[in-house]
């Protein structure tokens, strides 16, 4: 019951984040919509949210959203406990996640090797000049 709890508490702390983020409550200009809350893991005692945040942006970008949300972990708090019911609401800590970036890098190199292929694929191909008739004879 515990683990389904604090995973439930998780969830909801991610989604409340994630809307304060994309709603621009949070007035610290290091911390920009296209953050990303990934993933939220609350303590079994609920004292600790550890909270993942990603970008598709650079690694610096995430860094320099990590510093401002933990700045505004108290008002972040704040506004947690305002939706949640709970005796306690946990406390944030906020750590870069870059599996967001590096999956955006992956489909790029995947999407670049796939053109790659395409291009051999297109030149030793036998160029035909058009002659052909419908039965496959050559005029």
């Amino acid at each position: 019951m515990t683990e389904y709890r604090t995973e439930r508490i998780g969830r909801l702390i991610q989604e409340k984040i994630g809307a304060l983020i994309v709603e621009g409550r949070i007035k610290d200009p290091r911390v920009n919509p296209f953050l990303s809350i990934t993933r939220v893991s609350v303590s079994r005692d609920l004292v600790w949210a550890e909270v993942y945040v990603s970008s598709f942006r650079s690694e610096a970008n995430i860094e320099h959203g990590v510093a401002g949300l933990q700045s505004a972990a108290g008002f972040i708090q704040a506004q947690l406990a305002a939706v949640m019911r709970i005796r306690q609401t946990p406390r944030l800590r906020f750590h870069a996640d870059s599996s967001l970036k590096e999956g955006f890098d992956i489909i790029h190199k995947l999407d670049e090797l796939k053109l790659d292929g395409l291009k051999r694929n297109e030149s030793a191909l036998p160029e035909q000049d058009g002659s052909q008739t419908s039965d496959g004879e050559t005029h």
